[in-house]
């Protein structure tokens, strides 16, 4: 490992700028290792996940949904910010039965991706799930969103023709890809009961 101790930035100061339903704006100030000063602005998140459910036939379950930011409908696998004290996993059953009505029985932590390291502490862990049951949807108020069902390839020809633009997406595409040929490795768990959560 490189010594990267010329590259930590300290912390000198903190405020809290905005405050929010979850998110909160912070403006630092930071010491350099040379001793010099800069500030900081950015947001902080208390976390997500992302799953990438794959159906028997392996098609995967994707949903549609507005960003209002971006003035768009996106295409996405399920995701959502982790609510508080709860675990990765926890937050991934949860989300995926209340945003697609779908059950896992077995579960697999693929790793952690930082989608703006510059501007937010936001983490969000990608999960795949299958063995997949149906079950009914319990969206949160607000939520308008569309499920499709989109096989590997069809969810490819879409990033290479730049319409998949959403990173947790894109990433969970690529770590599926490397996993289906056998690249990357998995951790396959089954879990107790699907319907919890």
């Amino acid at each position: 490992m490189p010594d990267e101790q010329h590259l930590i930035e300290t912390k000198v100061s903190s405020e809290v700028v905005y405050r929010g339903h979850f998110l909160e704006v912070r403006k630092d100030q930071v010491a350099f290792p040379d001793g010099s000063r800069a500030g900081r602005e950015y947001i902080v998140h208390p976390g997500a996940v992302v799953i990438l459910p794959i159906l028997d036939d392996g098609r995967l379950v994707l949903e549609r949904q507005y960003r209002y930011p971006l003035k768009q409908v996106l295409l996405e696998f399920p995701a959502g910010k982790l609510d508080p004290g709860e675990s990765g996993q926890a937050a991934a059953i949860r989300e995926l039965a209340e945003e697609t009505g779908y059950r896992a029985r077995e579960w697999a932590r693929a790793g952690i991706l930082h989608n703006a390291a510059a501007y937010s502490d936001e983490f969000i862990e990608i999960w795949f799930a299958r063995d997949l049951m149906q079950g009914e949807r319990h969206l949160d108020h607000g939520e308008l969103i569309d499920l499709c069902l989109m096989s590997e390839e069809e969810l490819d020809a879409l990033a290479a023709a730049g319409a998949l633009t959403d990173a947790k997406t894109l990433i969970g595409l690529q770590w599926l890809q490397k996993w289906r040929t056998g690249r990357w490795a998995l951790d396959w768990q089954a879990i107790d009961s699907p319907a919890q959560g």
